[in-house]
């Protein structure tokens, strides 16, 4: 099935609402029926047919398609969040007694997931550097259930070698869970790797347009089924119809918004590497990153997230030349048009991130579709401040 047939046709059954090229927005959450018979037959299958909006609604039902053929999976779900994707497909792995490894400093939600939610219910975790697979192996213990993997991570983009965690968890019996938000199914096929979740944080790229947040999780029909009837209809962290239509209008322009964002990030990222100012820059697809060669082994592109550390004197310096900064909105998300900055100073006297262990001469930039001329002058001024 080609990439443009996914995006373009798939799961649109024009026939059924007056060939409009665009799908309607089923804005219900009601469905009806003309007998008990068929009422039955529908509620006996609530996952593939509309009986109740939190179970199945139509325009969401084509987006599920959508998403699952982009991933190379046999199903898919969407959730209210990225993070309620990652707890629903934690949540219906584990049970009390059981142990978790993780990849350290994952997504600041899935971590207070393991550590502040699961905890409480006899749930245990150990994290541990993935940059070496033989670090999951030496922390799985007997009652050890999933592995959780981020590659990259979302913040100083640290990679697993997918493959070989994979091969680790079905040796041993494990189920594997991904997050694969940074990379996007253009990016990256987890699923053809052998993982049995994989996550994604829509909200970012497959929306691209920074007006939903959503989350969409990947598996076969067993696994999706499991999670469809347990934590999906149960906690009810459901998408509505209308933030399923707006990221099925995002989904059209996925491959040429990530062609271009990957393209502008490259001129940007050179620039700051050889930039006097610039102590590091982290970029999966920059040869001076550490894992660049398996980066390039396991993924087809590195889309506009990238963090550098700054040769600032001091914090001030550091926020002097944030708030310079005109083409980089301060901002916490990313995936969208618009081109970011997220410091790490700003963690830093704050009442909810005194623990943090980032230095304040840290940045996280997403360069978005602007010209990368542009954001280099951006970025050129700014920097006169440190």
């Amino acid at each position: 099935m080609d990439l443009s047939y996914i995006l373009n046709h798939l799961g649109e059954e024009r026939e059924q609402y007056f060939q409009a090229v665009s799908p309607p927005i089923m804005q219900s959450s009601n469905f009806t029926f003309e007998n008990v018979e068929r009422m039955r037959a529908s509620l006996q299958d609530e996952m593939d047919t509309p009986f109740y909006s939190r179970g199945c609604n139509p325009t969401v039902a084509i987006l599920r398609k959508k998403i699952a053929a982009l991933a190379g999976a046999e199903d898919a779900m969407i959730f209210s969040s990225g993070s309620a994707s990652i707890a629903a497909a934690v949540l219906s792995q584990v049970q009390a007694g059981d142990h978790i490894v993780c990849v350290s400093s994952p997504y600041s939600w899935t971590n207070k997931l393991l550590t502040k939610m699961l905890s409480r219910f006899g749930v245990t975790h150990t994290f541990v550097d993935g940059t070496q697979s033989t670090n999951y192996e030496a922390a799985i213990q007997d009652n050890t259930k999933l592995l959780f993997l981020e590659s990259p991570n979302s913040l100083t983009f640290e990679l697993q070698d997918i493959g070989a965690v994979v091969a680790l968890a079905k040796a041993r019996g494990l189920i594997t869970v991904m997050d694969n938000s940074y990379a996007t199914p253009l990016y990256q096929q987890p699923i053809k790797m052998g993982v049995d979740i994989v996550c994604h944080s829509a909200s970012k790229y497959l929306n691209g347009h920074s007006d939903i947040v959503a989350g969409a999780l990947v598996a076969s029909k067993e696994m999706t089924r499991k999670i469809f009837e347990g934590e999906f209809m149960t906690l009810g962290g459901i998408i509505s119809p209308n933030d399923a239509w707006l990221m099925l209008r995002g989904l059209r322009t996925l491959p040429i918004r990530m062609e271009a964002v990957s393209r502008h990030t490259m001129e940007v990222v050179n620039f700051l590497h050889e930039h006097p100012k610039v102590e590091k820059v982290l970029y999966p697809f920059h040869p001076s990153f550490p894992q660049y060669e398996l980066a390039k082994a396991q993924m087809k592109g590195s889309g506009g997230l990238f963090s550098a550390y700054f040769k600032a004197q001091d914090m001030s310096s550091m926020q002097a030349f944030c708030d310079r900064l005109e083409r980089f909105l301060l901002a916490c998300s990313w995936g969208g048009h618009e081109s970011l900055i997220f410091p790490t100073c700003v963690l830093h006297q704050s009442e909810n991130y005194r623990t943090t262990e980032m230095p304040w001469n840290f940045a996280r930039f997403y360069v978005g579709l602007e010209d990368p001329k542009v954001l280099i002058s951006d970025l050129s001024n700014a920097l006169g401040a440190l």
